[in-house]
């Protein structure tokens, strides 16, 4: 019993976001979710969805594509057999993206040009388009 409660205890083994990055083929697959550090290796042929899906997230931060399918009970708690550690605190402020937003701001010009100016172009044009064909009626 006091073993088991010495794993318990024991610190997590901390990884870098650099040596996760270097896992990302198929001979040594790692994802991140959730801050912890995955070695999926051994399920890519298992994977319900198809190695694939797993390949693409190697090395990388899958936690939001594996919130968005929508994993079971039983997927996520078979999950937990793959964990081999966590990613290092320094790093995982390098994961957050910045939240999407709808508010255009001055540094994505580009933005601007294909959320109004191009539709409301696009929308011009079919108006003149369709007097054009009915005139000619």
């Amino acid at each position: 019993r006091s073993s088991d409660l010495m794993a318990e205890c024991k610190e997590p083994t901390y990884y870098t976001l650099e040596e996760i990055q270097r896992h990302n083929h198929s001979k040594s697959t790692w994802i991140i979710l959730h801050h912890k550090v995955y070695d999926v290796t051994a399920f890519l042929e298992e994977h319900p969805g198809g190695e694939e899906v797993l390949r693409e997230q190697a090395g990388g931060d899958a936690t939001e594509t594996f919130e968005d399918i929508g994993h079971s009970t039983d997927a996520r708690n078979m999950s937990k057999s793959y964990i081999i550690g966590e990613l290092h605190p320094d790093d995982r402020s390098k994961l957050q993206k910045p939240a999407d937003s709808f508010i255009t701001t001055v540094e994505s010009d580009s933005s601007w040009w294909t959320n109004w100016v191009i539709p409301a172009l696009s929308a011009i044009t079919v108006v003149f388009m369709y007097r054009f064909y009915m005139a000619e009626e």
